[in-house]
């Protein structure tokens, strides 16, 4: 029951197109429930609010305005890792969240099982 980062890109399918469509573009899995694992951990600590609202069993967006603040939760979430995997598995959501900081049309959505 991990929880998945995915990047998502806006994509328009006409110039009268009123409503935006997305594609996924990148994912960062979590078969082994690393990300939850982490979340769990810093819930609650008042570091990390915008990761605090991810819901392990719905979706969370965080769009390209907010890719500051998710990175610095990020360094929050790397100051708990206490194994590789968990490394490991910050660094690939935070160059997940770098692909977004010069782009508008990129969302990152945490989807829960």
């Amino acid at each position: 029951m991990g929880v998945d980062a995915v990047l998502y890109r806006v994509v328009r399918a006409g110039p009268v197109c009123h409503r935006p469509s997305y594609v996924a573009s990148e994912v960062v899995a979590d078969p082994d429930d690393v990300l939850l694992d982490l979340l769990k951990r810093a819930r609650g600590g008042g570091r990390t609010p915008l990761l605090d609202r991810v819901d392990p069993l719905g979706e969370s967006v965080v769009d390209a305005e907010a890719t500051q603040q998710l990175l610095a939760e990020l360094r929050c979430l790397a100051e708990l890792a206490r194994t590789p995997a968990e490394v490991t598995h910050i660094r690939r959501l935070a160059l997940l969240a770098r692909r977004c900081l010069d782009r508008r049309d990129v969302e990152i959505r945490f989807e829960g099982d």
